[in-house]
C-alpha cells in the first residue's frame, strides 16, 4: 500500500499511518499476511533462475525484508520519505527514494520487479507496469487487492485516508492491464487468489481477496 498517486493527498506521509503500519501485520493482519506470503512464495517458483528483485512501493520494507529471506538480492523503492525512514529503522535492506512511473534503472537491470499492494495507489497503473516490465529481465510479481471480493468491498466501504485513495482491480482487469503494458512483448501470466476469510488456501478463483499474479517475460 505504498507507491503513491501524484494527484492525490499522499496518506503515507501521515505520521499516525506510518507509525502504525507494521503493527497491523502483527495484529489483525497476521493471518492475511501469512496467506499472502504463502501465495507469493508459490508464484516465485515460476522464476527459478531469478536472483534479484526490486520492490516498487516498498513502504516500511515489510515485504522487501521477506523477499530478502527468499534468497533474493533485494532493493526497495518508494516515494514517501517517512515510510523509507521507518524501513531503515526496521533494518530493511537497501531502500531508495524514487517514482514508480520513472524507475531509475536501465532496461533489464533487475531479474524481478514486485509491486505488492502498491499498484492500487499509483496515479498511472499502466505506466507503472510498463516501467516495471522495462527494467525486469525475468518478469513481475504482483500482489493486488481484488475489487470483486468481499474484502475489496469492505475496504472501499471503510474508505478513510488509505482505502479512500485506493484503486482496486479484478483479476481480469489486472491481466488486461499487464498485457497492455507489455505493448507487444510476449508475456505469460498466471494468477491465484487467497480465499481468506472463507478458506485458508489459494486457488484460481476470481473472488478471492488478494490477487497474486506472476508475469513471465520471454
Amino acid at each position: 500500500m505504498r507507491a503513491l498517486a501524484r494527484s492525490r493527498v499522499n496518506p503515507f506521509l501521515r505520521p499516525e499511518i506510518v507509525s502504525g503500519y507494521e503493527a497491523w501485520y502483527e495484529t489483525q493482519g497476521r493471518r492475511a499476511d501469512r496467506l499472502e506470503k504463502t501465495l507469493l512464495q508459490q508464484l516465485l517458483g515460476h522464476f527459478p533462475e531469478a536472483s534479484s528483485l526490486l520492490e516498487v512501493g516498498c513502504g516500511t520494507g515489510h515485504f522487501t525484508r521477506w523477499f530478502g529471506q527468499q534468497d533474493l538480492r533485494t532493493v526497495g523503492l518508494d516515494r514517501s520519505e517517512p515510510m523509507l525512514a521507518e524501513a531503515m529503522r526496521l533494518e530493511s535492506v537497501r531502500c531508495l527514494q524514487g517514482d514508480a512511473l520513472t524507475l531509475p534503472f536501465p532496461r533489464d537491470a533487475i531479474d524481478l520487479v514486485g509491486l505488492i499492494t502498491a499498484l492500487e495507489f499509483v496515479d498511472d497503473p499502466l505506466q507503472a507496469l510498463a516501467e516495471a516490465l522495462r527494467v525486469s529481465s525475468h518478469g513481475l510479481l504482483l500482489g493486488v487487492l481484488n475489487r470483486n471480493s468481499l474484502l475489496g468491498w469492505q475496504l472501499k466501504k471503510e474508505g478513510g485516508p488509505i482505502w479512500g485513495a485506493a484503486r482496486l482491480f479484478s483479476p481480469r482487469e489486472l491481466t488486461r492491464l499487464v498485457r497492455r503494458a507489455a505493448a507487444g512483448r510476449q508475456v505469460r501470466i498466471t494468477w491465484r487468489t487467497t480465499l481468506w476469510p472463507v478458506w485458508p488456501a489459494s486457488l484460481r478463483l476470481p473472488w478471492g481477496g488478494f490477487i497474486g499474479l506472476a508475469v513471465l517475460s520471454s
